[in-house]
């Protein structure tokens, strides 16, 4: 079962209540699997994080994370967070993603080149750990635990396993493989939601937890593709979809770029009016 926030009721800190409702949460540092961390503190969720180092050539994430999850342990936020060493995987899947030699695309996230970004069975792998993790925090307390995950509608076209009935059947699986599968409720907020939204959620999240939204969206990391000053490329599918949703709220993104952001804006709207004009 899929649930949807509304509004956000008033955060408490990590030890402000006993019985505080917990989550275990897909971590990637990127922007969505963030703003699910804000959203899930900002309504009271002892939050338990994991997140992958599979081979990736954008680790940059990962490294961005731990500057965010300091910066929220210096706000009072404590969050469980662990990452796991599978990188191996890097080695043997073929995808632009972790293969060195090859170029992550440019262009619109929904052009079909971008299929070359696709991690085979990647989420199914990530979901597995996952949900094992969350039935082990829910076994252990005794007590319901969201899985939570910031796949949103923005990846459908692109990524089948981010579909809402690729984990409507790999819930079913779970439940069938596990005692006490009721323990744990699938949690994908973001599931119909696209990126603009989903930041637009994040700013009052922020202002509800008392953070700086610069601040938290600068340790993020979208790009598939940074260089080797730890710049976003701004002309890969993710950097493109990002730049829209800080365009459209009228944001300037404060990651920096290869190029000034009045040109990746630029960029990135040439893209979408090139796409929309070729699907016409």
């Amino acid at each position: 079962m899929t649930t949807s926030p509304d509004a956000l009721p008033v955060c408490s800190r990590a030890d402000a209540r006993q019985h505080q409702p917990r989550a275990v949460l897909c971590l990637s540092g990127g922007l969505d699997s963030t703003s699910l961390l804000l959203h899930l503190l900002a309504s009271g969720h002892a939050v338990h994080a994991i997140s992958f180092d599979y081979g990736q050539k954008h680790r940059i994430e990962l490294e961005r994370l731990d500057n965010n999850l300091a910066y929220l342990r210096a706000a009072g936020y404590e969050i469980a967070h662990q990452v796991l060493d599978i990188s191996g995987l890097g080695e043997v899947f073929y995808s632009a993603l972790t293969n060195q030699n090859w170029d992550v695309p440019h262009g619109f996230y929904a052009q079909e080149n971008m299929k070359q970004t696709v991690v085979p069975n990647r989420n199914a792998i990530f979901a597995s750990i996952a949900y094992g993790y969350a039935l082990s925090v829910a076994t252990r307390v005794q007590a319901p635990v969201k899985f939570a995950l910031g796949v949103h509608s923005g990846d459908h076209a692109i990524y089948p396993d981010c579909r809402p009935d690729f984990y409507s059947a790999l819930m079913r699986a779970f439940e069938l493989g596990n005692w006490d599968s009721h323990l744990v409720e699938l949690f994908l907020p973001y599931l119909h939601s696209d990126k603009t939204r989903i930041l637009q959620q994040a700013t009052l999240s922020c202002a509800t937890l008392g953070l700086d939204f610069d601040t938290v969206f600068r340790n993020t990391w979208t790009s598939y593709q940074p260089d080797a000053e730890g710049r976003a490329d701004g002309r890969t599918g993710s950097d493109v979809e990002r730049i829209l949703a800080f365009a459209e709220l009228g944001f300037v993104d404060p990651i920096a770029y290869r190029e000034p952001w009045e040109q990746v804006v630029e960029f990135a709207r040439a893209s979408q009016r090139a796409f929309e004009s070729d699907a016409t």
